[in-house]
């Protein structure tokens, strides 16, 4: 589904991601974890087309993504969900899900979508003409997902969707990432709370300083005393 090749990517001088290399299959979440600064944000915004990479090559469902403009990524299928959620704050709730699905013209399809995106935040049918700013933070993440649901994504990226939320929220946004890739979504999940990334995810990708320096089954990196420690504080 989802391929990356050799990716180098350059913020100025400072040399982000090294040439890194990591694939999702159609049907998987997969996650990318590490430490702050190790470019797991710069990777979600490469494949999204917020940033070009200065070399490599990134394929989506085979198509070239380095060629493609971003809205146009959208288009063909990838959707992400930023960190910091980044809301339409003066919009309300509905005005912000329409905003999702501003690519698509099939209108009974987003009526249909919809009522998904409430049937999964019962919390958004209730807010739905409420202004978005006036929203607590896991409102805001709940609206953030279903936004980019609305675009019916095949791949949604995740970026750091637990931050600044209450642990039993955090309980509840994993329970709905799960509920989201069981029914047809494939996720690439970026997330500093290492613990829940890796029990969801199918595989995982450990970056540190802009390399990948271990991969493998999630269940698996999660009982290896290395991740223990470095990630799951001890």
């Amino acid at each position: 589904m989802l391929v990356l090749e050799d990716i180098n990517v350059y913020y100025g001088a400072i040399h982000a991601l090294k040439g890194i290399s990591f694939r999702v299959d159609q049907g998987e979440i997969v996650t990318l974890i590490g430490s702050n600064g190790a470019g797991k944000s710069t990777s979600l915004k490469t494949i999204s087309g917020l940033l070009r990479p200065k070399s490599g090559k990134i394929t989506f469902n085979e198509a070239n993504l380095a060629v493609v403009a971003p809205q146009n990524i959208v288009a063909k299928g990838i959707s992400q969900v930023p960190e910091g959620r980044h809301v339409f704050a003066n919009m309300t709730v509905i005005e912000n899900l329409e905003m999702g699905s501003y690519l698509r013209k099939d209108k009974a399809g987003i009526k249909q979508d919809l009522e998904r995106v409430y049937q999964l935040f019962p919390r958004l049918k209730e807010r739905s003409s409420q202004v978005s700013g006036t929203l607590s933070g896991g409102e805001q993440q709940m609206l953030a997902m279903g936004r980019a649901l609305m675009s019916k994504p095949q791949l949604l990226l995740l970026d750091e969707p637990s931050m600044g939320l209450a642990p039993i929220l955090v309980k509840q946004i994993f329970s709905i990432i799960k509920e989201i890739n069981e029914s047809g979504t494939t996720i690439l999940l970026v997330e500093q709370n290492a613990h829940m990334a890796l029990s969801v995810a199918n595989r995982a990708y450990v970056l540190e300083t802009g390399k990948i320096v271990l991969s493998g089954d999630a269940k698996e990196l999660a009982a290896s005393e290395e991740i223990r420690k470095a990630y799951l504080g001890g």
